[in-house]
């Protein structure tokens, strides 16, 4: 099924029908209007996946994306526009140019956490760039991959854009397939298998991955401001979001007040009672409800720790007293647990957090320049947040990607673009005149070339 509908698509490619600007642009409207036409039951399949309030999901799914396509729209024919390149002296009469052509069939794989915006938005950028494209939404949500299949369905013929739904051994054929390229969200395991499977053809890949994303508080940092940052960015989406906080170095100094800011926000933003609040979500699923409730430690929690297993609900957690040896700093924890550690030496926070893998982000809160410079200068990040959390990635004119076990490639806006294309060389060369130089006998032009190229 999966090799027929590639070469199904892999014709239609060829046949030329998706290169052009007036067929991208097309294409890009209809998916903005199948976007707002299901709008409402996107929403309401949203939250049956994880009781996502309606002010997170229009923001971070849908408005995102219709601000993504308006962005596309308007500058899509500039980024097609062919650019001119200088030549050097010694190729006079050639006129070099870097032209922009999609890889053909694309495969775009999307996670649970943001499950229409993490799937769409990429296939922004491959419509943009002129591919064919098919989709793999998560089978952890079912009520948004059942709403965007019939979106899909309905709007785009499968000859270009398709949808496959599926559990494990679905994806595992489609990775082994021979695409011309693969876009994977996920973790940094399944990551590495794409990886793996994509080498046997070799398939270039974007991974947009994750892993324990710092947050550094500084003893200068405005405290209250800081906390509510955190929180917010923490607790979006019940912490399931792939750049949110994963734990907080906050200065000795501070880490009490820190601590009390942290708990006052929470119940500013949820209420005194958080499990009947209408704006906190709820864990995707009853396997990583319990890989989470493992993590809680009785002794460590300084606020929440509350759960209820039919609802899968837990609690904003506050934990203390923490140390790189307990469990919950094994792993990133992609859920509402948000562990807390104190120090004293910055150098010794940033030798911790170069000793891990690279992170998709960093946050650093701190009225300091030159603790600012130290932070940027010796740690390496998928992006880095200053006295900010989660926002850097929402503007088009920025790329957002990882580095190391975060991830490889970046996406957004015009780098979405140069994502799905291959960025072509040509040189035209004029038939006036030819330079003799180049061509034998060589006899004594060597002491000629020497002048020219140095």
């Amino acid at each position: 099924m999966i090799t027929k509908m590639i070469e199904k698509q892999q014709n239609y490619f060829h046949e030329g029908h998706t290169k052009s600007f007036r067929f991208r642009m097309g294409q890009l409207e209809k998916l903005r209007d199948g976007i707002k036409k299901y709008e409402k039951e996107i929403m309401e399949a949203l939250y049956l996946d994880l009781r996502k309030p309606g002010f997170e999901a229009y923001t971070s799914e849908i408005g995102f994306l219709l601000e993504s396509i308006s962005y596309t729209l308007k500058h899509l024919k500039s980024w097609m526009k062919p650019k001119k390149r200088q030549m050097p002296f010694h190729q006079i009469g050639s006129k070099g140019m870097l032209t922009y052509e999609p890889y053909g069939t694309v495969l775009i794989i999307g996670p649970f956490n943001y499950p229409f915006q993490l799937l769409i938005e990429p296939m922004i950028g491959a419509i943009a760039s002129g591919n064919t494209i098919i989709l793999k939404p998560s089978s952890d949500t079912p009520h948004t991959e059942a709403v965007t299949v019939k979106l899909i369905k309905e709007v785009f013929d499968d000859r270009y854009i398709d949808i496959v739904t599926g559990a494990r051994e679905i994806t595992s054929e489609l990775i082994n397939s021979d695409f011309d390229y693969i876009f994977f969200t996920g973790s940094v395991t399944v990551g590495k298998i794409v990886m793996a499977a994509a080498a046997k053809h070799l398939t270039p890949v974007t991974l947009e991955l994750g892993g324990k994303s710092p947050t550094i508080v500084d003893e200068k940092a405005h405290i209250d401001l800081a906390a509510k940052r955190i929180a917010w960015g923490k607790f979006l989406n019940a912490g399931q979001t792939c750049i949110a906080p994963d734990y907080v170095y906050v200065h000795e100094k501070i880490a009490d007040q820190f601590k009390m800011a942290l708990k006052k926000h929470i119940k500013t933003f949820y209420g005194d009672s958080v499990i009947d609040s209408p704006d906190y979500g709820r864990v995707v699923s009853k396997k990583h409800y319990d890989r989470l409730k493992m993590l809680i430690e009785e002794d460590k929690v300084f606020s929440g720790g509350q759960m209820d297993d039919e609802t899968l609900y837990i609690e904003p957690t506050l934990l203390e007293n923490i140390t790189w040896d307990t469990p919950v700093m094994a792993d990133e924890i992609f859920g509402p647990l948000l562990p807390i550690l104190t120090y004293s030496d910055l150098n010794q926070v940033i030798e911790e957090i170069n000793s891990h893998a690279k992170p998709l982000a960093l946050y650093l809160f701190t009225q300091s320049k030159k603790v600012e410079q130290e932070v940027l200068s010796r740690t390496s990040s998928g992006g880095v947040a200053i006295n900010e959390t989660i926002t850097h990635i929402i503007s088009p004119h920025l790329p957002f990607g990882g580095v190391g076990h975060s991830g490889m490639g970046a996406y957004h806006g015009k780098y979405s673009f140069y994502t799905f294309s291959h960025q072509k060389s040509v040189i035209k060369k004029t038939n006036a005149f030819d330079l003799k130089l180049v061509y034998p006998p060589y006899k004594n032009k060597l002491k000629l070339v020497k002048k020219i190229m140095k």
